[in-house]
């Protein structure tokens, strides 16, 4: 397994505390390809899917889940879509020039929504304010809120002209003991502030873990690849043809054809006049 697309769940077997570690590279790049998007947009996308593995991990579901940041600021919405296995997709909409990096000056005033999707049983989504000038503050905020579980998230990126990565881990308590759990998480929660940005990106997960951990009694998991899916296709874009209905598909047989251009991965779909006509007899 490629140790740079990689998600790690670990458990303290003698704390009453989880955690996940998540490496993704090679998907971000994947992600990434095609799009012009100023570098702190990147940075920020790149948190949020690394963010979004961890959030996904935490849940014992097999579905889909959305993760979006909605604001007043240059970055309007930005979200990552991803699910039990793994898949992400992500993207990014401005509404005016990026002059600023940090949280605040992209994002401004806005909220994230958390919606999960499960293959059995009901949706559920979660909304909060934005909480300081951090997408970790932030959702640190939404585990507390939703779990009510005190959960403590290290998210980094490296975005390069040519290669991007994102890393993050997370530590959560174990809802058995409320005093022990606290206690357990406070001094977990102490060796993981030592973690430094390089040791979190540039390690193999497990050696990142060794280092902080290895006079705990930690146990891991088998480790799960993290992937970039579009899953766009020619015949999701026919579908969405037809949603236009008779008359709009008329007026591009019209114009000779039809250009459908994906957002998340930029792979165009080009329908000339015929394969229009061909669409619509098929309603």
């Amino acid at each position: 397994m490629n140790q740079s697309d990689q998600l790690l769940r670990f458990l303290f077997r003698e704390r009453d505390v989880r955690g996940e570690v998540v490496k993704v590279s090679a998907s971000l790049d994947a992600m990434l390809a095609g799009h012009q998007y100023p570098q702190p947009v990147k940075q920020l996308l790149a948190e949020l899917v690394a963010a979004t593995s961890l959030l996904t991990a935490t849940l014992k579901f097999e579905g889909q889940i959305a993760v979006q940041l909605q604001g007043d600021g240059p970055v309007r919405f930005i979200a990552v879509n991803g699910n039990h296995q793994q898949q992400f997709r992500g993207v990014a909409r401005l509404q005016k020039e990026v002059l600023g990096d940090s949280f605040a000056e992209l994002i401004g005033q806005g909220y994230l929504l958390v919606t999960i999707t499960p293959t059995q049983g009901e949706r559920y989504q979660g909304i909060i304010p934005l909480v300081n000038d951090s997408l970790t503050a932030t959702l640190e905020a939404y585990f507390n809120q939703s779990e009510q579980l005190p959960t403590r998230l290290y998210l980094h990126t490296d975005i390069g002209a040519e290669h991007c990565q994102a890393a993050g881990l997370l530590l959560q308590v174990l809802p058995v003991d409320a005093e022990k759990s606290r206690a357990d998480f406070a001094d977990l929660e102490i060796l993981t502030d030592t973690l430094t940005r390089e040791e979190l990106l540039q390690l193999a997960p497990e050696e990142s873990l060794y280092r902080l951990f290895h006079q705990e009694v930690v146990e891991l998991f088998p480790a799960q690849p993290v992937q970039f899916v579009c899953g766009c296709s020619r015949e999701k874009s026919e579908a969405a043809i037809v949603s236009l209905g008779t008359e709009a598909i008329d007026e591009h047989i019209a114009e000779g054809k039809l250009d459908i251009s994906c957002e998340y991965c930029n792979t165009l779909y080009h329908f000339d006049a015929a394969q229009l006509r061909l669409i619509k007899q098929n309603f």
